[in-house]
């Protein structure tokens, strides 16, 4: 098979120096240019094409939006971003987002160096997710492995039948890689009036808030970033922040949720399969799961969760996904009552507030 081929593009050398030796400590990886900044990775595109790029979005000459837009307009290619973890840096990697860019990897602006190395298992994961993004769909020896957890580590299972039925319909989306398109392109096409929705979306911390302010700033609904506590009520989406889980919980026919700290599940925090498990144990026949476009397998068992206490259950297909892994998982595992194309999910949300399917 052969090896995935990565250019790194960033203005410190110290970051690709690191970056460079982690991503070629794995045997699928291989690293065939650095650049220091946009200008002389395209002299270099010019010579090899790599399968993804990962690209810094703050450097001389020519800014990395400036960059991708320009790679997405000529020759759609995987980028991962590689931001810094500042309120600037978040804002920069949401237009990044916007315009292209599969997923992002974060760097502190002080001990760069260790916390790369530290990381390393994620950059890895994360760059391989985005050499199996097909981006056409979307709009405009490592170190040891840490144990891959389940929702067991935050969350023990249902033992009985989620409680009686209410008059409020809970809606539960879990995404990875592409998932921020996807979920724009969902979220934007509801009207102010529809059923409360607790999303996980895989996306490291400080970029959650970023990512729901932009949608929020764009969708009929309000869309936030969940501190803890609120209420899930009909128009109003909550996104898990990166760094926590998020559990919805129950208190007599009223919905809120909770975010708590906890052990990585699946390798990710937040977890879909967390969320998925908390909406089988609290909410029922009551909630409708959706899972979309990511790679791996987590929400893959909490959807199953959520089929077997009664929810309806949804996969997008593999035509519209820009990465067909974690749907897939759930489909295999016999959790989906249907899988829709992104443009029908939609309208199967709007119908959960009616008990339709």
């Amino acid at each position: 098979m052969s090896k995935i081929r990565v250019m790194i593009v960033d203005d410190s050398a110290v970051v690709r120096q690191v970056l460079a030796a982690t991503l070629e400590e794995d045997h699928e990886i291989e690293v065939i240019a650095v650049a220091s900044d946009p200008v002389f990775a395209i002299e270099k595109l010019g010579k090899a094409w790599p399968d993804v790029i990962v690209l810094d979005v703050e450097m001389p000459r020519m800014d990395g939006i400036t960059f991708l837009k320009k790679i997405m307009a000529e020759h759609p290619t995987p980028v991962v971003i590689c931001s810094t973890l500042t309120e600037k840096g978040a804002e920069t990697t949401m237009q990044a987002l916007a315009a292209g860019a599969v997923s992002v990897v974060t760097k502190p602006k002080v001990g760069l160096k260790s916390y790369l190395q530290d990381a390393s298992d994620n950059l890895i994961h994360t760059v391989k997710a985005a050499a199996r993004a097909n981006v056409r769909r979307m709009q405009a020896s490592a170190a040891p492995v840490a144990p891959k957890l389940t929702a067991d580590a935050v969350l023990s299972a249902s033992s009985h039948h989620a409680m009686a039925q209410t008059t409020e319909a809970v809606v539960a989306i879990g995404t990875s890689t592409g998932g921020t398109q996807a979920l724009e392109a969902v979220l934007t096409a509801l009207p102010r009036v529809c059923p409360g929705i607790v999303i996980v979306q895989h996306m490291p911390e400080k970029f959650t808030e970023a990512f729901a302010n932009r949608l929020n700033g764009i969708c009929q609904i309000e869309v936030r970033e969940a501190k803890g506590g609120e209420r899930v009520v009909p128009g109003l989406a909550l996104i898990a922040p990166g760094g926590r889980h998020m559990m919805l919980k129950r208190s007599g026919a009223q919905y809120h949720v909770d975010v708590v700290d906890g052990p990585l599940v699946n390798r990710h925090r937040p977890s879909v399969d967390v969320l998925f498990r908390s909406v089988a144990k609290c909410a029922g026949s009551n909630a409708l799961g959706v899972i979309m476009t990511g790679m791996g397998d987590d929400g893959a068992r909490g959807l199953r969760e959520m089929h077997d206490a009664g929810a309806r259950t949804v996969a997008q297909d593999e035509a519209t996904c820009v990465v067909y892994g974690m749907p897939k998982e759930a489909v295999k595992l016999g959790g989906v009552d249907r899988t829709l194309p992104l443009g029908d999910i939609p309208q199967t949300i709007l119908s959960a507030a009616s008990g339709r399917h």
